[in-house]
Formats: structure tokens, C-alpha cells, sequence
């Protein structure tokens, strides 16, 4: 008896594996094996999970700029040769959310993102539930506050350094379902820990780890977020890693983490501290 043929697959049940294989495969290796797989892996609901690389050619400069330790340099260089097409940030983000036609849900969007591709992603993707954007920069905040009325199932965010306090009002507006929010390395005072306790009560995870904190603040976070079971504040600065009165207070969070946190450190000028300057010049944190 003849054995069953790779197209021969069910297609229903060949699409939903390949959703799970990833980018790379699904663009370079997938297409490949049999008309039948390359039919499947044009179907939307393969697209559904954009995780893009962590590194694509940014649109404004040259290829010398191109070295080779450039994380996912094998992935660009086979997408190239294989589509024969010089791929900058903005076109790959519009090839890739084109094959999702509006299904995608989960998008990790690659460092170096452009205005123009991240609007292209907020127009053509309403069933968002997840969005991680490799930086941060004031254009996405503006992206963001436009958009996101449109992501009604928006439950997860990352945004990286930002200010929390004119995101998180309207993140409580719009996304009834949202539990998780990452933005490390993120100045919080009372006012940002204000709006997290008065509208993002229900977060289960909340990562801040590298932030700026006022202790006050950051107590209030602990006393009003009673739903956490991740909270990941390590490495940050404003209080230290042993503060009896934090870990009392965290004592309730499954997965805390605190660790290498201190007070002040040691590169600041104990008299003046600039918070705009501690969290948007990036070369405290390279």
C-alpha cells in the first residue's frame, strides 16, 4: 500500500500547523515543498502571528551600514535572494501584514520601525491582541493614542521607554480585556502609577523592569494592582532590591522580580536628577 503524500494533508489541519512554523519557514522553506503547501501557506490564517525579525534594514541607510553580527542577517539575506527584492523596514512590514488580509492578532514589530509601517499596521490589523514594538519613539505614542480605539481586543502591549500617563487613560477606554503591558525602562511617578491603579486594576503582568521610580509610586502600583501574578521591576532605580516594605507589599505576586535594584545609582549626581534624560537617552541602557 502506497504511503500518503505530503499534499495529500488535510488542508484545514496543514494550515493550522503551518501558522505555528514561523516567519522565516513560512516565506523561505514552506512554498517550496509542493504546490499544495505553497496554496496553504498563502492563507491568511497562516498569518495570524507576525513575528518579525529583530533587525531589518532601515529604510534610510546604505548597505555598508550592513554588518555581518546584524541579528537575523541569514533571514534578510535569503528573503532577498529568494524574492530578488532589496527589502527595507517599511516595505517587509507591508508585504508581510498584506498575507494576514486584516487576520492578524499578535504582531512583534522589528526595532527601527518607521511611522509609515506602524500606521499600515494600525489600519490594516483591527482584530489586534497583541502589539511589541522594538523602540519607542513620540511618533508611536501618536500612532497609538490615534489608533487605538480600533483595537477593541488589544490585550497586550509593549511599548519600551515611554510616558505611561497619556497611553494607559485611553488603553482603560477602549480594551476591555487587558492584562499584560511591558514598558521597561519607563520614568514612573505618581501620576503614571495614578493612572495604572485607577484604570489597569485588573493587570495580571507588568513589566517595568529598568524603570525610574518614585518609591510612593511604586507602593501604589503594589497596593492597587491586587490581580498581578508577574511583576518585573528588577534593575530599576528608586528603591532597593531588599526594601522590606516592597517585598511585604509584593509578597502576594507568584512571580516578582526586584532583583539589582537600587536606590540611586552610582553615575548620578545625587542633587539633580533629569527623568526626561533618564528615559529617552538611550545610551544609559546600551
Amino acid at each position: 500500500m502506497q504511503g500518503r503524500q505530503w499534499e495529500d494533508i488535510n488542508k484545514d489541519i496543514l494550515v493550522n500547523v503551518l501558522g505555528r512554523v514561523g516567519m522565516e519557514s513560512l516565506l523561505l522553506d514552506v512554498p517550496f515543498v509542493c504546490k499544495a503547501w505553497y496554496k496553504a501557506s498563502r492563507e491568511p490564517q497562516c498569518w495570524e502571528h507576525l513575528i518579525f525579525p529583530t533587525f531589518i534594514k532601515p529604510d534610510d541607510i546604505d548597505d555598508i551600514w550592513w554588518e555581518p553580527e546584524i541579528p537575523d542577517r541569514g533571514f534578510i539575506e535569503r528573503l532577498e535572494m529568494t524574492y530578488q527584492e532589496n527589502l527595507s523596514t517599511t516595505a517587509f512590514v507591508k508585504f508581510i501584514v498584506n498575507r494576514s488580509c486584516g487576520n492578524a492578532t499578535i504582531i512583534k514589530l522589528p526595532g527601527g520601525c518607521t511611522e509609515e509601517a506602524l500606521e499600515y499596521v494600525a489600519n490594516e490589523c483591527p482584530r489586534l491582541k497583541g502589539l511589541a514594538v522594538g523602540s519607542y519613539n513620540e511618533f508611536i505614542k501618536t500612532i497609538i493614542l490615534k489608533f487605538i480605539s480600533k483595537w477593541k481586543n488589544l490585550e497586550m502591549l509593549r511599548l519600551g521607554k515611554c510616558h505611561l500617563k497619556e497611553i494607559i487613560p485611553e488603553i482603560g477606554l477602549h480594551c476591555n480585556n487587558f492584562i499584560w503591558l511591558s514598558a521597561p525602562y519607563t520614568y514612573i511617578g505618581k501620576d503614571e502609577a495614578s493612572a495604572l491603579v485607577s484604570v489597569l486594576s485588573e493587570l495580571k503582568y507588568l513589566d517595568l523592569h529598568g524603570g525610574d521610580f518614585e518609591k510612593e509610586a511604586l507602593v501604589m502600583i503594589l497596593q492597587g494592582c491586587k490581580q498581578l501574578v508577574h511583576l518585573d521591576i528588577s534593575q530599576s532605580f528608586g528603591f532597593d532590591d531588599d526594601d522590606p516594605e516592597i517585598l511585604e507589599l509584593a509578597s502576594h505576586i507568584p512571580a516578582f522580580k526586584c532583583e539589582g535594584s537600587i536606590l540611586t545609582p552610582d553615575w548620578l549626581d545625587d542633587d539633580y536628577i533629569d527623568h526626561d534624560d533618564l528615559v529617552y537617552d538611550s545610551s544609559f541602557f546600551d
